[in-house]
């Protein structure tokens, strides 16, 4: 049977419909009395056809409308909700030090800016069967199986516009070992006869809080610990060093020792020493107002309950 023009003619659905089908897709499953965690398309076509919302539609139609306005709800991205009231000002203290202003006023030629964090839990594990090299059209062959050797920690700091890099791997990231990275920094020229040294840090245990300005400036008076924010440590430059690490020098992963794996660490520290250059930081207080301003338009920066 042969079916005419007329009848191949896709049917034609109110620009009211196709409005409410893109709201429900924008809507937690929760929200419409549905037990599921995530809705796909043929979830929310079953939806409409049980509430009597379109009498017949199928699940390309609902796939192009959605496409149309970039709306996945079927997928998840995971995601960090600032929390603290302040976030802005003391993100944008931060930003204003990368781009050397303090207080309005632009840093002198001896004042320095210090990125610094720890790389914690990191897992030393050996391969149950050496890495193949690659090959004609072989990749490395990285064995699944492995047994562990304990963790230990890295600790680094990066002077953000002369591209120094400081670091220390040790068995766990102490407040103790923080201040030794922070006094081999503190002993070394330029930074010993230098008029100010900002560090930024997060808020980890061992540089939390009022107790370490005060533990760290007592000892070095022209040091100044600045605190990001909370969740905000992608604002944090020497995790854009971590990274690098992680992908050249840490992955795949084959270390049998708390050695092996320092001695990786320190070697690829100097390596990239000798190439490194300051990261083009590009993003300022007023790009992050920009920001803040579109997310909490979306709710992304209300309080959690």
């Amino acid at each position: 049977m042969r079916t005419s023009p007329a009848e191949a003619v896709p049917p034609l659905f109110p620009p009211l419909l196709i409005a409410e089908v893109k709201a429900l897709a924008c809507q937690l499953p929760g929200e419409l009395g549905l037990p599921l965690s995530r809705l796909s398309r043929q979830e929310l076509r079953r939806y409409l056809l049980a509430r009597g919302i379109a009498a017949e539609i199928s699940g390309t139609t609902i796939w192009r409308w959605l496409h149309a306005d970039a709306i996945r709800p079927w997928t998840q991205r995971s995601w960090i909700f600032p929390r603290d009231p302040d976030f802005a000002t003391k993100a944008a203290r931060v930003l204003d030090l990368y781009h050397r202003t303090w207080d309005g006023q632009p840093l002198g030629a001896n004042e320095y800016v210090l990125s610094a964090d720890e790389k914690t839990q990191l897992q030393i594990r050996r391969r149950r069967h050496p890495i193949s090299p690659p090959a004609p059209s072989r990749p490395l062959r990285v064995e699944h199986e492995y047994r562990r050797h304990g963790t230990c920690a890295y600790q680094a700091a990066w002077d953000v516009h002369h591209a120094r890099l400081f670091g220390q791997v040790t068995d766990r990231s102490t407040r103790a070992t923080f201040d030794a990275l922070v006094a081999e920094v503190m002993a070394a020229e330029p930074y010993r006869g230098a008029e100010r040294i900002f560090w930024i840090v997060d808020n980890g245990t061992v540089h939390r809080g009022q107790p370490a300005i005060e533990r760290l400036q007592h000892r070095w008076p022209n040091l100044v610990l600045v605190h990001l924010p909370v969740h905000a440590s992608w604002l944090n430059q020497v995790e854009i060093y971590f990274s690098i690490l992680q992908r050249k020098a840490l992955t795949p992963d084959d270390f049998d020792s708390r050695d092996a794996i320092a001695k990786r660490i320190l070697a690829f520290q100097a390596h990239y020493q000798k190439i490194a250059a300051p990261f083009r930081w590009h993003f300022s207080r007023h790009d992050l107002q920009r920001l803040l301003a579109t997310s909490s338009q979306r709710h992304d920066l209300q309080p959690a309950a």
